[in-house]
């Protein structure tokens, strides 16, 4: 009898559905938690929130999902864009909705993973850095209260991208066809950490 993926992990995958609901203490990632300064702050303070690692993990999945030059083209859009909404943020430009636009790229982004949804390069690029304006500027917003401004948003894009590459690295793994739909498995989590927050 030929095996399906859900058949072999179906209590992985419950697991991590039980564990996304069970953390509503990170559901904000972008609330400031311990230390504020230097580049450890900045590095920490996106792990602290559950949205933010979410959205990160599935940009690094939808580009490799996409794979070819999307690979690190989408990533560093997002990263790059992410820098200039964080200026924005620390030089008190507002802009509105911005936790709305956060927990879209949750949502949005879960949605193209779990439906396998390939758009053309500078689409997808477009789309990850209209997201990345959304988290740059709630992080810059509050880069306000630390005193070591260059080096907290050097953690907090380092922490970016390294949350990216860890999704292309698990998106890149799982190419055996047995594999290949945990990829859209994880969107799926991603869509349910989405509503989680949309209902919380």
């Amino acid at each position: 009898m030929k095996k399906t993926l859900l058949s072999v992990f179906p209590r992985k995958f419950l697991f991590l559905l039980v564990a996304l609901v069970s953390l509503p203490s990170m559901a904000g990632a972008h609330t400031l938690s311990g230390g504020t300064a230097g580049i450890a702050g900045g590095f920490f303070h996106p792990l602290h929130g559950l949205d933010h690692v979410l959205a990160m993990v599935a940009v690094g999945l939808w580009a490799a999902q996409m794979g070819r030059r999307a690979i690190w083209a989408v990533p560093c859009s997002f990263v790059g864009v992410m820098a200039l909404g964080g200026a924005l943020g620390f030089d008190g430009v507002p802009l509105p909705f911005v936790e709305q636009g956060i927990l879209g790229s949750v949502l949005i982004l879960g949605l193209l993973l779990a439906a396998a949804i390939r758009l053309p390069l500078l689409s997808s690029m477009i789309l990850v850095g209209f997201f990345a304006i959304f988290h740059g500027h709630a992080h810059g917003t509050e880069m306000a209260a630390t005193s070591s401004v260059i080096p907290y948003a050097i953690g907090v894009l380092f922490t970016t991208a390294l949350l990216h590459a860890c999704g292309i690295a698990i998106a890149l793994k799982a190419q055996k066809p047995v594999w290949i739909p945990l990829v859209r498995y994880a969107g799926i989590v991603i869509v349910a950490g989405g509503g989680f927050f949309f209902f919380h």
